[in-house]
């Protein structure tokens, strides 16, 4: 009697091991959520993201569901909505009626929304159910609201990072390897700067080249200055290793992206061709692991750099502290 118990055990445990293995080694879909339909980054995450032929590291995540949203009072947002959110649709994507229906669908949130000051108000469901979230730029549209995400992302255990897509270029890539071997004593970093009345002058589209200019130079930025005309913004960092960098943005005649990097041995202008993909696949990444490849410290960092930018203007250029706008 005893060895046939002996033996009917033995057979019960390979059984339910057999089917613990296979749960485990199967790849557990990754089901992906968007607020926010007024950018076209939507769209071009979507059909990365849910391409007939992925790529290997995108397997198994979908975009499922969406909240379109939209702010009525920024043309950018008011004109698009429609048209982006019809073609999610066509997409095969469920659009639902709020962000409380979409966090009920899916695993992970990507954040698109164009407007920087509804960003901290929409992310607080989502934080609050535990769902990690990438937080397109800008994270907010103030220093007091990034500060705000980030404590709650922190207070609730829930990761969340932002980026511009910049930062993850391969011309960019491979400068920020150059500055963490001690290559870069300084460098410009230059992009389009289209100003919007509803948010701070570089939180519409400047932060491209802020972004840039911090992943080359690392954080560490101290204070600011910055010189403004109708067609350009001069914004000069200085580093608290005593180098200096500057993000030129620019209004008027050839506009790009790029960086003009000067290092202990060499001066290069790298021109950057902006893409989606390496960016997109961080993002999927990030959902599976909960490790954000940007911290919020740097994220903060950068966010300080714009606030005290304004600070400047507003003081005949004078210079201005990171410190002074965190604290205010």
């Amino acid at each position: 009697m005893k060895t046939t118990i002996s033996l009917l055990s033995v057979a019960l445990f390979y059984v339910l091991s057999m089917g613990i293995g296979q749960t485990a080694s199967a790849a557990e879909p990754l089901r992906i959520g968007l607020i926010g339909l007024d950018s076209s980054h939507a769209i071009a995450f979507t059909k990365t993201i849910n391409a007939e032929t992925p790529r290997p590291e995108l397997a198994d995540a979908k975009v499922v569901a969406a909240f379109a949203g939209g702010s009525p009072d920024i043309s950018a947002s008011r004109d698009r909505i429609e048209g982006y959110t019809k073609q999610i649709s066509e997409m095969g994507i469920e659009v639902v009626p709020s962000i409380d229906a979409l966090l009920k669908k899916v695993d992970a949130v990507i954040m698109n929304s164009v407007d920087g000051r509804v960003h901290l108000e929409q992310v607080k469901p989502v934080l609050e159910a535990g769902i990690p979230v990438f937080v397109d730029k800008p994270v907010t549209a103030s220093m007091k609201d990034a500060q705000a995400l980030y404590a709650l992302s922190k207070s609730t255990g829930t990761p969340c990072f932002s980026a511009s897509t910049l930062r993850f270029c391969s011309e960019v890539i491979e400068l920020e390897k150059e500055n963490k071997a001690g290559n870069i004593v300084g460098c410009v970093a230059y992009s389009p700067c289209k100003l919007d009345e509803s948010h701070p002058d570089l939180f519409w589209y400047g932060i491209h080249g802020v972004e840039t200019l911090f992943t080359v130079m690392g954080p560490g930025c101290v204070s600011v200055q910055r010189t403004k005309t109708e067609g350009a913004d001069i914004v000069t960092g200085v580093w608290k290793d005593g180098r200096v960098g500057t993000f030129r943005g620019i209004r008027d005649g050839a506009a790009g992206y790029g960086v003009m990097v000067f290092g202990k041995k060499d001066i290069e202008l790298v021109k950057i061709r902006a893409s989606y993909d390496i960016l997109v696949s961080e993002i999927v990444k990030f959902f599976r692991t909960g490790k954000p490849p940007v911290s919020p410290e740097e994220t903060l960092e950068i966010v300080a750099f714009m606030t005290a930018a304004d600070v400047s203007r507003d003081s005949d250029g004078k210079s201005v502290t990171l410190e002074s706008v965190m604290q205010d």
